[in-house]
Order: structure tokens, then sequence, then C-alpha cells
């Protein structure tokens, strides 16, 4: 389920996910062959023409090398996907919560008790209450958690009921389970459109900048369109272990609110991955650093989590300092080896990452 705009071999390149990923897995273990241009012009297929077995231990693991290599590498220009069979019966849910850290903590139950819940996306109330207005669905201005299972029809009413007792256990209300295709579309529709729900928030707004990467659009990422507005989208997005996902979302909610920010956040929790949507005025120079701290401290939070600086946004420009941090000395140097060895005249995506 990856982003309107997204194309397979770019999804690939940045690592990205969608809201699938909790049940089924990011981009990473479900290529299963890429086919590459490396920058001498050499095709590569990471692992042998014409394969795609479900796991190989033959030498290196090409594959995950280019995946989420952000365009650093070479090409990707055709990928093999692992495919999962559609559930025979699906049901989606809206609950909402007294605060953001009550909806993490559900979420964080939910896992643990092993509910096999396919999509588990989370809302604070500002983009809650910025997607109901958006889309017209009408949501409480609340700390919101969109929920999805799949299985027979006999395990779906099991799932839901436990589901039920764990949202209910955590302060949630608002249950009504959505069977139907053009009402669960609905749903998935107003979280595909927070994007644009965020830039609402301020009239004007106009352009698009991330971090990292593109998030799976484009191989060869652009830190921003610059169209006719002072106002800027800024997204940026973290991923911690689950068990200190509450922590750190409520951590992370309070530095907004100190911070003075318009900055609505959105997650893949199921995986321990939110995003802060960032809206400022690019011609305010305060503003702006005030973003570009926010950034940094959210960040070397994660960091602190034993998480990452990016789960599916990538390194790019920004984060490259997050990267060291992350990685250390030694990790960043066998990159760069990486980097050299594949591409030693610099001319793939030349500063990103690295």
């Amino acid at each position: 389920d990856p982003g309107a705009d997204a194309s397979l071999c770019g999804m690939a390149a940045t690592g990205a996910s969608g809201t699938n990923a909790v049940r089924y897995g990011t981009m990473r273990p479900n290529v299963l062959n890429l086919r590459v241009v490396l920058p001498d012009g050499r095709l590569l297929h990471t692992a042998g023409p014409g394969r795609q077995p479900r796991k190989r231990a033959a030498g290196y693991d090409l594959t995950s090398l280019f995946v989420g290599s952000e365009g650093t590498l070479g090409f990707l220009t055709q990928a093999t996907l692992r495919l999962h069979p559609l559930p025979e019966a699906t049901a989606a849910t809206i609950a909402s919560f007294p605060s953001v850290g009550a909806a993490v903590a559900c979420t964080v139950q939910v896992l643990q008790a092993a509910v096999p819940v396919a999509r588990i996306e989370f809302l604070d109330e500002v983009m809650a209450d910025a997607c109901g207005r958006f889309s017209g669905m009408g949501l409480p201005a609340a700390a919101t958690l969109l929920l999805e299972l799949h299985g027979s029809r006999h395990s779906l009413a099991e799932q839901q009921q436990q589901t039920e007792e764990i949202v209910r256990q955590n302060g949630g209300c608002g249950l009504a389970w959505a069977e139907g295709l053009e009402e669960r579309e609905q749903l998935w529709s107003m979280r595909h459109n927070a994007w644009y729900a965020a830039l609402a928030l301020r009239p004007g707004c106009q352009v698009r900048h991330k971090d990292g990467d593109d998030g799976g659009s484009t191989q060869s990422a652009v830190s921003a369109t610059a169209l006719p507005s002072l106002v800027q989208g800024y997204s940026t997005d973290v991923c911690v272990p689950i068990s200190r996902l509450p922590d750190v979302v409520v951590e992370t909610k309070q530095d907004l609110q100190a911070s003075g920010l318009t900055g609505p956040m959105v997650g893949h929790v199921g995986d321990g991955n939110f995003h802060c949507l960032l809206i400022f005025n690019s011609q305010d120079p305060e503003e702006a650093q005030r973003v570009h701290a926010f950034t940094q401290r959210l960040g070397r939070r994660a960091l602190a989590a034993g998480g990452t600086c990016t789960g599916e946004h990538g390194v790019g420009l920004g984060k490259r300092a997050l990267l060291q941090e992350e990685l250390g000395q030694e990790g960043l140097d066998t990159l760069r080896s990486i980097k050299a060895a594949l591409d030693p005249h610099n001319l793939m995506n030349p500063g990103k990452v690295l």
C-alpha cells in the first residue's frame, strides 16, 4: 500500500513502506531480486538473472544492499516482489483516545497480544482534526487509531473482540467496524491524504520538503519543489523499538508544543515508525531554525531510545550527521568503501547519504 505517487523501484530505493507493513513487511523483505544499472553501465541482477527464491544463503545479500541505497549506488530498473494472498475477510475501524499516550499504549498492547493486525495507523489530535475536515469525515479532534484486520470470517470475529477489549482498556471509544470495500477505501483515502490535510492547516502552503529522500516517489530525490509560496511543509520521521514508542511519542508531542510549531503527527505505529509534518514560513528565519532544531532533537531522541533517525524517508541531505551518530565512524567508513567500489567517480546522487 504505497503512497499515491510512488513507483515500485522508488519504494525499493528509499526502503519505504506503506500502511500494511505491520502485517506484510516493508519493501526490504518483500524484494526478491532487483535489476540495477551500475554507474559504469553494467547490468546487475542482485539475486542472479531470473531468480526469485523465498530465501537464499548464496554470498552477500546484494538485494538488501540496494534496497534503501537512495540512488547512490545505481539505478533500479526492475523489481521482483513477493506476493501475499488476499484475505477472505477484512474489517477496519477508527478509535479515539483521551491522549496520544493512551493511543500508542493501545498499539503496543494490541501487538503484544499477538492480534494479527494488518494496519494500525496513528493520528494525533491535530492531524485527526485536519484529516476529518479535509476529507469531510468529521473526526473528533482527539488522538486516533485507524485499524484494519485481515483473516478468515471466523478468525476475524475473534480478532475484533480482542481488539475492542484492548481499546476500551485504554480509554478508547467510537469503534464501528467497516467491512464493505467502499467504506474501507474512504477511511484509508482519508489517511493517505494526511499530507494535504496538514498543508491545509496553513493556507497557501505549496512546497513539499522532506528531510530525507522522497518516500518512494523517485530514486533521485529532490529536497524541495519550489512553487510560489512562503509556507513549506517539512516531513520528518523516526522509528523506535515498540516498547519505547509511547515514551518517545509523548516526549515528541511535548517538544512540539513547547516549540510552538505547527506539526501534526501521523505514523505507522505498528512498526514503531511515526512522522511529524511541520508546516512553517520559509521566510521566517527564526521559525525555520526552530524546525531544524526540533528535527535534530527528534532524531537524537529516537537514537537514545535504541531506534533509528529514519524509518522510511531516508537520510538524503538532512540526516547525514544523524547517520554518523547512528552507525559510528566504522559503519560510515564501511558505507563509503562500498560507495567508492561501485561508484568511484561519485556520479550517483553525489552528496546524498554520505
